[in-house]
């Protein structure tokens, strides 16, 4: 639970100084704390693999800290926002960008990992 926590009060934190910065027109917040948050979920896989880290690590950050993080939820929400207000291309660039860009992120992180040195 201190995890989950941790991660939505990070994802609040990281959502008002962008909508701040933005303003409201496209979800950026949610886009960003997701592909964020898909680069730190590569970064931990790459980590745990090489170190053998524990259940504990695995569970308290990756399902606790990034689970809180990230939100599948609001991306569904704001697809949905911007599709009922006719905005279909940026609908599509969303849900495009957030899918492409996310997992080219976990990928980045595991590769980042396996590049370190022993």
């Amino acid at each position: 639970m201190v995890g989950g926590a941790i991660g939505a009060g990070a994802r609040h934190l990281v959502g008002q100084i962008l909508l701040a910065r933005l303003g409201p027109g496209f979800p950026w917040w949610t886009l960003s704390v997701n592909i964020a948050g898909s680069l730190m979920m590569g970064l931990l896989i790459g980590w745990l693999a090489r170190s053998g880290g524990s259940d504990q690590a695995r569970l308290f950050l990756g399902v606790g800290v990034l689970g809180g993080f990230t939100t599948f939820s609001s991306f569904s929400m704001e697809f949905w926002t911007l599709f009922e207000r006719g905005q279909m291309p940026q609908a599509a660039a969303y849900v495009g960008a957030s899918v492409i860009i996310g997992i080219a992120a976990c990928g980045v992180g595991m590769a980042t990992i396996r590049q370190l040195p022993a």
